[in-house]
């Protein structure tokens, strides 16, 4: 019982973090742009990509996870994303770049609150790749 209400509260969480992230990006494509321009990792054409699609990507895997739709696939989806996210925002950091992350809209600076929250998001989402749904037992009934 624990575990399934964990599981749910994970795909709560995680869901509605993809889902105001994505639409923070959305509805402020150029600031999100400007956010990524500042890491200086990125050339202008890949950056014009990433502002078009990546909050699309967020949007949809929040949508599934609270769904409940492929939750091991698209929990290792978002995980793996969260990851990349830490390395990322952890590189531009360590090089003495201040930047926002772009995480939800701008004004937030990359600081050791920004990347241990952001890594703490990856929590729920091992969680839930990891974890299976309990649910009800898939035997076959027995005839009598």
């Amino acid at each position: 019982m624990v575990l399934r209400i964990l599981h749910w509260v994970c795909r709560l969480i995680l869901g509605g973090i993809f889902l105001y992230a994505g639409y923070t990006k959305v509805d402020n494509p150029l600031q999100f742009a400007a956010a990524l321009e500042a890491y200086q990792l990125f050339p202008p054409h890949v950056v014009l990509w990433i502002m078009k699609g990546f909050p699309w990507l967020e949007i949809g895997l929040g949508l599934v996870l609270l769904l409940g739709t492929a939750i091991r696939y698209t929990a290792t989806l978002a995980g793996a994303l969260l990851l990349v996210f830490v390395v990322i925002m952890l590189i531009t950091y360590l090089r003495g770049i201040e930047a926002d992350c772009g995480c939800f809209g701008v004004g937030e600076r990359i600081s050791l609150f920004t990347l241990t929250r952001d890594f703490l998001f990856i929590l729920p989402a091992l969680f839930l790749a990891i974890q299976p749904k309990r649910g009800r037992s898939r035997r076959p009934s027995r005839l009598v």
